[in-house]
């Protein structure tokens, strides 16, 4: 067994790629009041302190990216989610670098910001 797992990083244009290209789902870590200032289209919104009990309502046989303000909580969901045999991709900067990058944000009600 190992002590500490591994996990794969993305960056910001990696993860838009991989979005559009439709390979792969985004989960969102972030609280709620972070969530609802934005976050990318189409993400799955699962706190990071729900994420073990919610494994369940993730989709099998996609790789799964996750992001938080930083990239530090998606780092700890993306161990999570290693280990539980996902396929799982860290977004490098999280919500930071996505929006350094210029990519496109959901608000809460869907509207493009």
């Amino acid at each position: 067994m190992r002590l500490f797992t591994r996990t794969r990083a993305i960056d910001a244009d990696g993860a838009a790629y991989l979005l559009t290209s439709g390979s792969v789902v985004v989960v969102d870590v972030r609280q709620p009041a972070e969530w609802k200032t934005g976050h990318i289209r189409g993400a799955l919104h699962i706190p990071l302190a729900q994420l073990s009990s919610r494994l369940h309502q993730l989709p099998q046989g996609k790789t799964i990216v996750t992001v938080c303000r930083s990239g530090h909580r998606s780092a700890v969901a993306a161990r999570t989610l290693t280990r539980a045999g996902r396929d799982v991709l860290n977004l490098r900067g999280g919500m930071n670098a996505w929006n350094r990058a210029g990519l496109p944000l959901a608000a809460q009600s869907g509207r493009r910001k």
